[in-house]
């Protein structure tokens, strides 16, 4: 019983981690290619350009305006649900978190699907149409998409652990006659 219960609080502080460093990572790095420029200092910038050219990431060089779309969700829905889950798994055994973080967690997924296959698949060369400098070689491509994939396989974790856990399942409460 122990070990159960030591398995899902580790779980659970992991995904605290995960959440509560998913806010400065939105707010200073991945919105830089939605909001307007002047919101953000100097070294901010460069500090996402600087990523944007050592990972080849074209995403967010020249950001095209279907993953400005994913970075809108990103603003207006997943932002204000990280202090909650934030809070939900460091505390530890918040049974009303188990539905936001399955919508959540499959809405982030999803997301993920054209991201990684467009960073795998994409040909980057100036006649596709992509303004920024893509990756060219597979392991350059592998370097980027080690990048996002925790933002997959977290969720996926996440997804997992609401659906399969007996703790974060709801019992019908049945009324008596």
């Amino acid at each position: 019983m122990m070990g159960v219960l030591g398995v899902r609080r580790g779980l659970e502080w992991l995904l605290g981690v995960y959440f509560l460093s998913h806010i400065p990572v939105t707010l200073l790095i991945d919105l830089q290619a939605l909001l307007p420029r002047e919101l953000y200092p100097i070294e901010l910038r460069n500090l996402q350009q600087w990523y944007a050219k050592e990972f080849k990431d074209p995403l967010l060089q020249d950001p095209p305006t279907w993953f400005k779309s994913f970075l809108l969700c990103e603003l207006v829905f997943q932002l204000p649900f990280f202090p909650f889950a934030t809070y939900a798994f460091f505390k530890g055994g918040c049974k009303w978190i188990r539905t936001p973080a399955i919508i959540y967690s499959v809405h982030t997924m999803t997301t993920l699907f054209p991201v990684l296959s467009t960073l795998l698949f994409e040909n980057f060369s100036k006649a596709s149409g992509f303004k920024g400098e893509g990756p060219k070689t597979f392991h350059e491509r592998l370097t980027l998409v080690s990048v996002y994939v925790p933002y997959f396989l977290i969720p996926l974790t996440l997804l997992l652990f609401m659906l399969r856990s007996p703790h974060y399942k709801y019992e019908e409460k049945r009324k008596k006659k």
